[in-house]
């Protein structure tokens, strides 16, 4: 499977899409870990677990992800941004050049995306 092996973290408050999400990840072979609706739940789900990557929803009724995207970059960990929203307006200047799917999302672009998680055995 395409993304066997890879350990992804979904942050999505939106019941339906949040399993959708894991449902499509899951199919490609990763191991979803969440899905996560809100950022401190994300935190405590991750707390401990190698993380490949993650797909971070913008608004989480209200609450956004940033934060959550802060503590991943500092980790060195790579995400996903998906949003409805105008990036120019919406994100903050350190997040603006990070990688974003709009929703309604285009399950092939979302495996696509994750799929450039895996971390190349050769160096940079």
């Amino acid at each position: 499977m395409l993304l066997s092996g890879l350990n992804v973290l979904v942050v999505e408050d939106v019941f339906v899409l949040a399993e959708d999400l894991t449902d499509q990840l899951t199919q490609a072979g990763c191991t979803v870990i969440g899905p996560a609706p809100t950022v401190r739940q994300a935190l405590a789900q991750i707390e401990g677990v190698a993380l490949d990557g993650a797909v971070l929803d913008v608004n989480l009724r209200g609450e956004q992800s940033f934060p959550l995207a802060e503590h991943l970059t500092l980790g060195g960990v790579p995400f996903i941004f998906l949003t409805g929203y105008d990036s120019i307006t919406v994100f903050p200047d350190r997040f603006r050049d990070k990688p974003k799917l709009s929703k309604p999302v285009d399950y092939n672009l979302l495996i696509e995306a994750v799929s450039r998680f895996r971390k190349s055995d050769a160096p940079d």
